[in-house]
């Protein structure tokens, strides 16, 4: 008898749990449950990032493997059932995080920091064409996509010099976009490579150093104001918000008068120029702030990484994921190979890399799980930079296939 009820008890148990389970997923493409488990991950990776095992992993990493995992459970929405919520942290966070980080900005610097970078920048540029070409050449996407492979080509190609400002841009050109399936699948095996991507960089310093000894090609300190312990108060917070979202309404309105000039530029430009500034130098939060959206921004790079997605294609989807890895590895070898050439700062190729394949964004994470604040601002100028460049590096990719 006592055996009968406890397993009514238990089969209850399971019930309970399976409802629960279900509930919860009636509602995940709510936005401001989506929001509270974005948050709570980066939560989670702060604190996660401070223990023995997570340490080595750092925070910009652990929140997109918490995120990948919970939309790969469906737990949380994905690159295949996006939410409004999702485009507005891609729009106006992602901005605003370079934004702040930019106020602590000291432009004495770019001559020992930015000038290499904007170099490394450029050899990655480089090596993402070369790649393209290479994998092109290997893995023959042609014979699966058809004369779709030499737009995917170039969309790609621009993405992983500039970000996905590029890669739409190439795509509306070649009317991309209206292949439905075939879109989705490329945007899906792009997120998925990034993710990738973000885990080999912060992988890669370390490695290479147990062959080649690197040397530190800027100065470590305080180049990019060292704020993780500073004191917010309301009246700094208000100034703060205030500020951030005012230089966001001036570079979309600027943008709107000028198309050509992206809104990315502007907002760089005016975080530079304001961090000039004596009583924004005094600001209190821009970091923290600043920091935190990064961390948002790359729990939605998570969430995006959808496995599920690619699968569902299978053989053209297996097709694009391999072109894609192929490209991406060969842009990282020679990267690597050159870098080391010429400059030898392991982290420096590191960011580098990742301002081409992540963008601006992610190359920031990158410097801070690195210690390297003085690379922040030159991740910064050469992700602009990207966004300029990589339309037209995939344009000449797609005419010269």
């Amino acid at each position: 008898m006592v055996q009968v009820i406890y397993g009514i008890a238990s089969r209850r148990g399971i019930c309970r749990i399976l409802f629960s389970i279900l509930c919860a997923m009636s509602f995940t493409n709510q936005p401001i449950y989506v929001l509270a488990v974005l948050c709570l991950m980066v939560l989670l990776s702060i604190w996660a990032a401070r223990t023995a095992w997570g340490k080595p992993l750092g925070a910009a990493l652990l929140v997109i493997l918490f995120t990948a995992v919970l939309a790969n459970l469906n737990l949380i929405p994905s690159a295949s059932n996006s939410i409004p919520l999702y485009d507005g942290i891609f729009t106006y966070l992602a901005p605003l995080s370079i934004f702040y980080l930019l106020l602590g900005a000291n432009l004495r610097e770019i001559k020992k920091a930015g000038i290499p970078m904007l170099a490394l920048y450029l050899l990655g540029s480089l090596a993402t064409v070369l790649g393209i070409f290479m994998a092109w050449h290997l893995m023959g996407p042609e014979r699966v996509l058809g004369e779709d492979a030499k737009v995917v080509a170039g969309m790609l190609t621009g993405t992983y010099t500039g970000g996905s400002v590029n890669f739409n841009a190439v795509a509306l050109i070649y009317g991309f976009q209206e292949k439905g399936l075939l879109y989705a699948g490329t945007i899906a095996v792009d997120n998925v490579v990034t993710a990738v991507w973000i885990v080999a960089t912060i992988a890669m310093p370390k490695l290479l150093r147990g062959w080649i000894k690197d040397k530190n090609l800027s100065t470590s300190g305080g180049e990019i104001s060292d704020q993780h312990e500073e004191k917010m108060d309301i009246s700094s917070l208000a100034l703060v918000l205030a500020i951030g979202l005012a230089a966001l309404f001036l570079s979309e309105t600027i943008q709107s008068w000028w198309p050509k000039v992206p809104s990315i530029l502007v907002i760089s430009t005016l975080g530079i120029v304001l961090a000039q500034f004596s009583f924004i130098k005094k600001l209190n939060g821009t970091h923290t702030l600043g920091l935190y959206t990064v961390f948002l921004f790359l729990a939605v790079i998570g969430a995006y990484c959808e496995i599920g997605a690619v699968l569902e294609l299978r053989q053209v989807g297996l097709a694009l994921l391999g072109f894609t890895l192929v490209a991406v590895a060969f842009h990282g070898v020679i990267i690597i190979i050159l870098g080391g050439l010429f400059f030898r700062d392991w982290d420096m190729v590191a960011i580098a890399s990742q301002a081409n394949v992540g963008g601006g964004a992610s190359a920031i994470a990158l410097a801070e799980t690195f210690g390297r604040n003085e690379l922040i601002l030159p991740a910064i100028l050469v992700g602009t930079l990207g966004s300029a460049l990589g339309t037209y590096l995939g344009f000449f990719v797609v005419s010269v296939l």
